[in-house]
């Protein structure tokens, strides 16, 4: 997996949803990513060489898909993230999938075209993620941000606060809910929120997890505790 240098939620997370799974290990590689915003110097921590070089280290471990745990494409466009895949496979040879595609194609499967938002984000990298799921066909129904920027800032959000954002967009009666951030800590609420608002909740870490499992070919049903998406979602 890929990984922004600042998220410290996402690589135990991660291992946990993978713990019950004995042939399945989850390998790391990071690479430099301290603020979220629109700004030249913050578009330019996401450069695909700097996420290259991560990922030819990463693919030394002979893995067999690698995952940007990121969700830079919901602001930058979601092209990017299909020109990184084709990148990562053509410079390592390793299948790549991303947050953003997984979270793309499970809103695809599961016929979603009006979407809730949680993020932890600013106005305008928001307002950027709704313009392009529009762009998809996926409306946005209900959304709550944080107005935040640093990126490890996004890891002190509160369980409270998750809730109660995903409360608050639920009353919108949206079809599902996108949690969209790698260093929230969120996807170990997933179950309790799908109970309470009674509607899927995908979060952006469990997206690729179950992307990645299917690419290399394990049964994502066998994740159990972490949402619908891994029981109901083929």
């Amino acid at each position: 997996m890929l990984t922004p240098s600042s998220n410290t939620a996402l690589e135990p997370i991660t291992q946990a949803m993978v713990a019950d799974l004995p042939e399945v290990s989850a390998h790391f590689s990071r690479f430099k990513v301290t603020e979220i915003a629109l700004s030249d110097s913050a578009l330019a921590q996401f450069d695909d060489s700097e996420i290259l070089r991560a990922a030819e280290l990463l693919a030394h471990a002979k893995v067999d898909v690698i995952g940007w745990n990121g969700t830079s494409s919901g602001w930058l466009g979601f092209e990017r993230d299909v020109r990184l895949c084709e990148r990562i496979t053509a410079a390592t040879g390793v299948k790549a999938t991303t947050s953003m595609l997984a979270l793309n194609e499970i809103l695809e499967k599961t016929g979603v075209t009006r979407l809730g938002y949680v993020t932890p984000y600013r106005d305008d990298v928001q307002e950027m993620i709704l313009k392009n799921y529009a762009g998809i066909g996926v409306a946005c129904a209900g959304e709550r941000h944080l107005r935040l920027q640093d990126n490890f800032s996004f890891a002190e959000v509160s369980p409270r606060q998750i809730e109660e954002m995903t409360s608050a967009v639920a009353k919108d009666k949206p079809q599902a809910i996108a949690i969209i951030c790698t260093n929230l800590r969120a996807a170990p609420l997933v179950d309790e929120l799908e109970r309470a608002t009674g509607l899927p909740v995908y979060d952006t870490i469990a997206t690729v997890v179950w992307k990645s499992l299917i690419v290399a070919g394990a049964d994502p049903k066998r994740v159990t505790g972490w949402g619908s998406l891994f029981q109901k979602v083929g």
